[in-house]
């Protein structure tokens, strides 16, 4: 069953979206830029869908869309943004030990191989099931689940 993708339901995944990007980018201010690129691109002309699975679909535009940013940003130096400067005095900011626990964990998160990366944050982060995350990696679910397990297990002892 071929359709085009409804530009009206988007919107119905945001939040699962910010908190895929949020763990890929490991800051809000670079989730957000990335979720909003994401949009720009899936918006930019009719999609034609297999299926009738469009988170998968946003999930994959979403990891291709962090993993093209990420090529160019290493080709060139970066600066904190005014966001990241204004957040210093900003007394709405989260208790330093918090800043530094969600950071530290987004950040080995956003280390760990790609394929255990994208494991987990489609199960643990996105609330995917097991097989609705193996279809939308292409993987079976027995490889997904022994991804997310070894993922999990290094983020724990990271975080140790």
């Amino acid at each position: 069953m071929t359709r085009v993708l409804d530009p009206g339901r988007l919107g119905d995944h945001l939040p699962r979206l910010h908190r895929v990007a949020r763990a890929l980018c490991g800051s809000r201010d670079h989730a957000d830029d990335l979720v909003q690129e994401t949009y720009v691109r899936v918006l930019s002309r009719p999609r034609v869908m297999h299926n009738d699975d469009d988170v998968a679909y946003l999930l994959t535009v979403l990891r291709n869309t962090f993993i093209s940013q990420q090529r160019r940003a290493r080709s060139r130096p970066t600066l904190a943004t005014d966001a990241e400067l204004e957040r210093i005095g900003d007394r709405a900011a989260p208790a330093p030990h918090q800043a530094v626990e969600t950071r530290l964990l987004l950040e080995t998160i956003a280390a760990l191989r790609r394929d255990f990366r994208d494991a987990l944050v489609a199960v643990d982060l996105l609330g995917l099931r097991y097989a609705e995350a193996a279809r939308a990696l292409g993987v079976r679910e027995t490889t997904l689940t022994n991804r997310v397990f070894r993922a999990r297990r290094r983020v724990g002892q990271a975080m140790a």
